[in-house]
């Protein structure tokens, strides 16, 4: 009986010290990681994120469209040039008319008689006045490219908040393996001095087989957290545009903004909002299209000219000789055209513009009541994630010290191994539950700041 419960002693050793290293290795290898801070993290998100060099593309046309060479104010110049050749065969009948000395003439045959014309000319062609249609239209398009740029800082808030969720996901997981790393080296220790005890005959069987449950238990979840990392280190590298199963370590440690400079962020919401700059540049450029379509009401002057050069080369007829003629000419002119009534559409088209411009005041007011409906319920969510994360640490403290209790009354023998694994999982849950409130609580201060415009203007 004894040889046997040696057996059992020293296979329980060894899955022990197999189970150690392997964690050791395991911690080892996390260790040697790089550290990946949320600076760094940002900056590869704005140079590699495919969202972000989309919406960077976008901008880059709108300032294509901006630029003068867009704008109509520039002249057209085109250059047209021709040749043409014939090669003809004639025969003309004189219908019986006499010569000089009184003989009927006969017909006139011309083969392969050779024509070659050739002409080239550069057309110039540029509207002084058009109503001030190009003018307002060039504005709109300096305003559009505004516009484009604030949707690429749209983009690029939504991402960073979608990389801190993930960022700060990967920092509680990372958290939560450390709790259970720790928990699991705690049932251990603890299956280990049951085996002891209950070879000295001072516990039960059931004493050491609620241990090596407890041990079991630790391992699965730790094995789940550790999968779980797993997983979110990829949707990190997705993120990043990194290769999917490149592991790095996150830093762990949380700052929050005060709470004078946050109400400071608060008080200018209206100018920094990025939803409300964007409606703001979207009435601009609906008042350009009202101001734009009046001017189809006003004349137009426009100023052309040409210069042409033209040569032909004639052959000779049954009359004339054979001729060249080699030309140049300079022509240069200014029209006016002032559409006087066109049906209406004129008029119509100032008409919709006008209610355009109008449908972006009542659009701008809505969104106002959104943002600012938003702004409160962002706030409220950051000071009641804010106040979980406080009574949570106080939480953890409070369990740890009933912990270290529970296991000094363990190691008395006044209290079951029941009672001490419940101090152990009320610990346990206490330190993930925080881990939990302070991500989640950072997570509602980084949505709170993007609404307030200064989600890019604060270093996390």
């Amino acid at each position: 009986m004894r040889t046997k419960r040696l057996l059992i002693r020293l296979f329980f050793l060894a899955f022990f010290w197999l189970f150690i290293s392997s964690d050791n290795s395991m911690a080892q290898e996390i260790e040697l990681r790089p550290v990946l801070s949320r600076e760094q993290a940002v900056k590869e998100m704005l140079e590699n994120n495919f969202g972000i060099q989309l919406a960077n593309n976008v901008v880059g046309i709108a300032e294509n469209n901006k630029n003068i060479l867009n704008s109509g104010y520039l002249p057209s110049l085109s250059g047209l040039a021709g040749a043409s050749y014939d090669l003809s065969d004639s025969r003309t009948n004189f219908n019986g008319a006499l010569d000089s000395e009184g003989n009927e003439r006969p017909d006139n045959i011309i083969n392969d008689a050779e024509t070659n014309r050739y002409n080239a000319s550069v057309n110039l062609d540029y509207t002084l006045f058009d109503g001030l249609g190009r003018y307002y239209d060039f504005k709109s398009l300096k305003e559009q490219y505004n516009l484009s740029v604030l949707e690429a800082r749209e983009t690029i808030e939504l991402t960073t908040i979608q990389l801190f969720s993930v960022y700060y996901e990967l920092a509680r997981i990372t958290e939560n393996v450390s709790v259970l790393e720790e928990a699991l080296k705690i049932s251990k220790d603890r299956e280990l001095r049951t085996s002891y005890r209950f070879d000295y005959g001072q516990v039960n069987k059931l004493e050491v087989l609620n241990a090596q449950v407890d041990v079991t238990t630790d391992s699965i979840n730790l094995l789940n957290a550790r999968q779980q990392l797993q997983n979110v280190q990829r949707d990190l590298n997705l993120v990043l545009n990194r290769d999917l199963e490149t592991t790095v370590r996150v830093d762990t440690t949380v700052v929050f903004i005060s709470e004078l400079q946050l109400n400071d962020f608060m008080a200018t919401v209206e100018d920094n909002n990025v939803d409300l700059i964007q409606n703001e540049r979207s009435i601009l450029v609906q008042d350009y299209a009202v101001k734009s379509a009046r001017s189809l009401m006003l004349p137009s002057i426009g100023l052309s000219g040409s210069y042409g050069w033209n040569l032909s080369n004639n052959p000779a007829s049954a009359f004339f000789p054979g001729t060249t003629n080699n030309s140049t000419s300079l022509n240069m002119g200014v029209n006016l055209r002032w559409n006087l009534f066109d049906g209406g559409q004129s008029i119509t088209a100032v008409k919709n513009a006008r209610i355009l411009r109008d449908n972006e005041a009542i659009v701008r007011e809505q969104l106002r009541q959104q943002v600012f409906r938003d702004l409160a319920n962002a706030r409220g969510d950051y000071d009641n994630a804010l106040y979980i994360y406080r009574l949570q640490e106080q939480n953890v403290l409070t369990n740890e010290d009933n912990f270290r209790r529970s296991q000094e009354r363990l190691n008395l023998g006044q209290i079951t191994s029941v009672e001490f694994r419940q101090a152990q999982l009320n610990l346990l849950n206490a330190e993930t539950n925080k881990n939990a409130a302070k991500y989640t609580a950072k997570l509602a201060e980084a949505r709170l700041l993007q609404l307030t415009g200064q989600l890019l203007n604060v270093l996390f």
